[in-house]
């Protein structure tokens, strides 16, 4: 019996000696932790305008720019007999390099565009033709999206088709 005390006694004892260890690895972790970010705040510099150098190519310089005569087309009331409408969007590259449309996708699968994918020169124009199917859909109103991206200043444009199909 009075072995076994011994033994929970020495190992309460080690068990006691390594929570101390521990502990004190914790407090010397922690304590370099804060002087590594202490060491690490950036101080801030004046620099006198006179200084600085305007270097690359600005905006003003080199940049194609796509802007849509409108961005939302409203088909109005078509029957369903005749689901399929059509729209065209047109823009102009108001930029002063070539605009190249690299996507033009829709939110869902009943609508599709189809756009050039020759590089627009600028001041000249293209187009987005948008294709709108309702063939087996509900009757009723519906609003779809179509999204440009395009190497212009403004990358991603978004265009909306709309209307009612009615029975």
């Amino acid at each position: 019996m009075q072995e076994n005390l011994n033994f929970r006694k020495s190992h309460y004892l080690c068990a006691d000696k390594n929570m101390r260890q521990m502990k004190r690895l914790l407090i010397i972790v922690l304590c370099v932790m804060t002087a590594s970010v202490a060491g690490a705040q950036v101080q801030r510099q004046k620099v006198s305008t006179s200084e600085v150098k305007v270097t690359g190519t600005t905006k003003a310089e080199n940049y194609a720019e796509i802007k849509f005569d409108t961005l939302r087309h409203n088909f109005g009331k078509f029957s369903a007999s005749s689901p399929i409408v059509k729209c065209s969007f047109r823009f102009r590259n108001t930029g002063t390099a070539p605009l190249v449309i690299h996507q033009a996708f829709a939110s869902c699968g009943c609508t599709v565009p189809t756009f050039t994918k020759e590089p627009i020169k600028p001041g000249d124009t293209g187009v987005i033709d948008v294709t709108y199917n309702g063939t087996d859909k509900f009757p009723g109103h519906f609003q779809k999206t179509v999204t440009v991206r395009s190497n212009a200043v403004t990358e991603v444009t978004r265009l909306i088709i709309e209307g009612d199909m009615e029975q």
